[in-house]
């Protein structure tokens, strides 16, 4: 594609530009995160939803999705990264031409394989500009750069486009248990307190049940990659669960204007015993 690399939007504004400080402050999220009891023991974390503010914010509740994603014997490869366009008008899905993604702990490079492949989909488009500025992906790089030694990604930003076309582009790039997928949403924006959190539960309750037309149109600003990750959910018969759920006023923030936050997990069903 290109030899370009993409550089950092928001490095000193949604987090850290030192290193030093960077990893130490995702450090401290993973240490303060609940982590699962018994990792070997789990079932295979194959999808994630987590948030995407700045890390003061979110960055407690998307270490929360990450310590589950991590949590297996098997390594990881490749991550499908997924998120809302925020600032360049998208149809259908973009993908990134750059050859890697820098951030202050190492770079990420784009795995050729998974973008040949999302391309050969009519919904998919080459766009540099809309990932130039855009946060929703390059905030979780830092934390999966903590976690694992070596990995590549497939970054791509969801803009008018329909469940069942994201949900297509992720069967495209299922794999297997060498590749996960990441989906960068924030949940209600701008309620109050405790409206966002009635918003936020039942937004919850609608991806645990793998009810996409149950989340309502201002229920999260990846609404689109959120839904079609849970049509595919449900083809491969996967189980949801709610790991974390606050908001900015639980964080930090004021609590008469919040933004939600949430993270989720999906393991897909065990295989038959012999």
């Amino acid at each position: 594609m290109s030899s370009e690399i993409r550089r950092p939007a928001v490095a000193g504004k949604f987090y850290p530009a030192d290193p030093d400080q960077l990893e130490a402050q995702v450090q401290q999220y993973l240490n303060e995160a609940q982590a699962p009891e018994e990792c070997l023991d789990l079932p295979l974390v194959k999808a994630v939803i987590a948030p995407h503010a700045g890390y003061p914010y979110s960055g407690p509740i998307a270490a929360s999705a990450y310590l589950h994603l991590a949590c297996s014997d098997v390594p990881i490869r490749r991550f499908i990264l997924i998120g809302p366009a925020h600032f360049v008008p998208v149809r259908g899905l973009a993908v990134s031409g750059a050859a890697a993604f820098d951030t202050p702990l190492g770079r990420a490079p784009v795995d050729e394989e998974g973008r040949a492949a999302a391309l050969a989909l009519p919904q998919v488009t080459v766009s540099d500009a809309a990932h130039r500025p855009e946060h929703c992906l390059e905030v979780q790089l830092p934390f999966l750069h903590t976690l694992c030694p070596d990995f590549s990604i497939v970054p791509l930003l969801v803009g008018e486009a329909t469940p069942a076309e994201v949900a297509e582009v992720l069967e495209r790039l299922w794999g297997g248990p060498e590749t996960r997928i990441i989906i960068s949403s924030d949940l209600s924006h701008y309620f109050n307190y405790r409206t966002a959190r009635a918003l936020d539960e039942a937004t919850a309750a609608a991806i645990v049940a793998l009810e996409p037309d149950a989340l309502r149109e201002d229920a999260a600003c990846g609404r689109e990659a959120i839904a079609g990750l849970l049509l595919e959910a449900r083809r491969h018969a996967m189980t949801a669960a709610t790991i974390d759920l606050r908001s900015s006023g639980d964080t930090g923030g004021p609590r008469d204007r919040v933004v939600g936050y949430g993270a989720f997990t999906f393991v897909e069903a065990a295989p038959a015993a012999l």
